[in-house]
């Protein structure tokens, strides 16, 4: 398969964001019962919608979470991402060395890609190249945002490459058609792998991988 274009997903991918928002999660759930660890919270919430994350702890406590969690977690989140948000290792340098099209397509709000991309300093990379699920509704593990992302950008689904750190993610990817990587992390690898995801643990790597 010759690559043709490359859609990238924004956390975990582009920019190391898992910890810090999964940290403020965690550490803002316990304080109405909820308990898990870290290792599980990124199997349970990455790439999924943020609604849904906070169903999977009304369920587990058996209750309600308070009308302002979200906008209480969105300020938290987005305070910390101002200052602690860094771009995954080798992301720059992979980008740079393509001669292909690229985009990133994520699950979260516009101007929270903006905000991660800017202080990873890779916003200039991406301009007019952000695509969100927020804008078409459409979150996964449903592949509407790839879908979409790869129509925009003249993309054939099956000449450009998903590349993803989530199981919903690849589970997009995979069932939108597309050839996803997955990027292994200790956390993730046996579930993107059953989602169908060729594993990658490097940008390094996946320039082998894709002849980049």
């Amino acid at each position: 398969m010759e690559v043709k274009g490359i859609i990238f997903d924004c956390d975990g991918v582009l920019v190391d964001t898992e910890k810090i928002g999964n940290g403020i999660l965690l550490e803002m759930a316990a304080e109405h019962g909820f308990e898990m660890e870290l290792e599980d919270a990124y199997r349970n919430f990455n790439g999924r919608n943020l609604k849904d994350c906070f169903r999977h702890i009304e369920e587990a406590i058996d209750q309600k979470l308070p009308e302002s969690f979200e906008s209480d977690y969105r300020q938290r989140s987005f305070e910390a991402f101002k200052t602690q948000v860094k771009p995954m290792e080798g992301v720059v340098s992979f980008i740079e060395k393509l001669k292909i099209p690229y985009c990133v397509a994520s699950s979260g709000p516009v101007d929270k890609i903006r905000l991660n991309l800017e202080v990873a300093g890779l916003l200039d990379k991406f301009e007019n190249k952000i695509f969100s699920s927020y804008q078409i509704s459409s979150w996964k593990p449903d592949p509407g945002i790839f879908l979409f992302a790869a129509k925009e950008m003249g993309f054939d689904v099956k000449e450009c490459v998903v590349l993803e750190d989530s199981k919903a993610g690849v589970k997009a990817g995979v069932s939108g058609g597309f050839k996803v990587y997955g990027f292994a992390n200790g956390y993730n690898n046996d579930d993107l792998e059953e989602e169908g995801a060729v594993l990658f643990h490097s940008y390094e790597e996946l320039s082998n991988m894709l002849g980049v």
